[in-house]
Formats: C-alpha cells, structure tokens, sequence
C-alpha cells in the first residue's frame, strides 16, 4: 500500500446505517400512506416468508461475523483490514454481511406487511454497492493486491 493511500476504505459512515435509513424511510411513508403487500388473504404467508428471511439473516451474519472475529480483522469499514476471509460464507458471496442485512430489511417489511420498507430496499442496495463496496474493493485491491483481485475472480460481489 502507499503511503498517500488511507490504511482503510474510508467508508464515512457505518453501513448497517443505509439500511436502516431505507426502513425508516420507508415505514415513514408506510405511516403517512400504509400499502400493505399482498391481498389479507396472503397475510399469513408473507409472514411466514418475512421471518423466513429474518431467520436467513441470522444464518448468513452470524458465522460471517464470526469468520472475521477467527481472523482478527475488523468489520467496521473505518478501520485497516488485516486478512481476506474467504472460508464460510465468504465463499460464496463478498459481503455476506451485505446480503444478510438486505434479507433482514425484507424480512422486516414483510413481517410488518408494509410495500413502502419493501421499496426502498433496493436503494439501499445501491447505495451500499456504489458507496460503501467500491470503496472497500478498491482499498482491498490496494492492500492485499493479486491475493485479492484473484478472490474477486472466484467469488461473486453479492450472491
């Protein structure tokens, strides 16, 4: 790495923070215009898919949160990463963390039966990928270099 190049991807805010601006935003205007998803006779079952995705939550973040604990890195963006994780969910996807907070977002609007949440999910998405993945790929390349760029050929960015 350079010396004029930051020692972390300079993320400026907390990603989880995206998503939970897109929630907030979108049960802000589920409270001034609720729309539920569905007839009510689909409620029971966009329920149950809404605590299905919650579930998938819990089962993607927790052992990605764990992997990067095992490797003593750091899952704040504002900090130096020490090591590529590439083992349990990593290798599969990226920024599993990513997905598991995108299921999470989804999961909730549809526990909750409420379109609007569900809209802004997906910019959310694009806010994280163009904002806070850019900005971490570029630093990863600069740090860890072939190591990385080879990772990024085998593995997808989100699924």
């Amino acid at each position: 790495m350079t010396d004029s190049a930051p020692d972390s991807p300079g993320v400026p805010f907390p990603p989880p923070l995206v998503f939970v601006a897109a929630l907030a935003l979108g049960f802000l205007a589920h409270r001034l215009a609720p729309v539920g998803i569905g007839p009510t006779s689909a409620r029971p079952v966009v329920t149950v898919a809404g605590w299905l995705l919650v579930v998938a939550w819990a089962t993607i973040l927790l052992p990605a949160f764990i992997k990067f604990r095992r490797a003593r890195t750091s899952i704040l963006p504002s900090q130096p990463a020490t090591t590529i994780v590439e083992s349990g969910p990593y290798r599969w996807s990226r920024n599993p963390m990513y997905v598991a907070m995108t299921l999470l977002s989804a999961g909730v609007a549809l526990v909750f039966n409420a379109l609007w949440p569900l809209l802004f999910v997906p910019l959310a998405v694009v806010v994280t990928d163009r904002y806070t993945i850019a900005r971490e790929e570029r630093y990863l390349e600069r740090a860890f270099g072939e190591a990385y760029r080879d990772y990024k050929r085998r593995v997808r960015r989100w699924l």
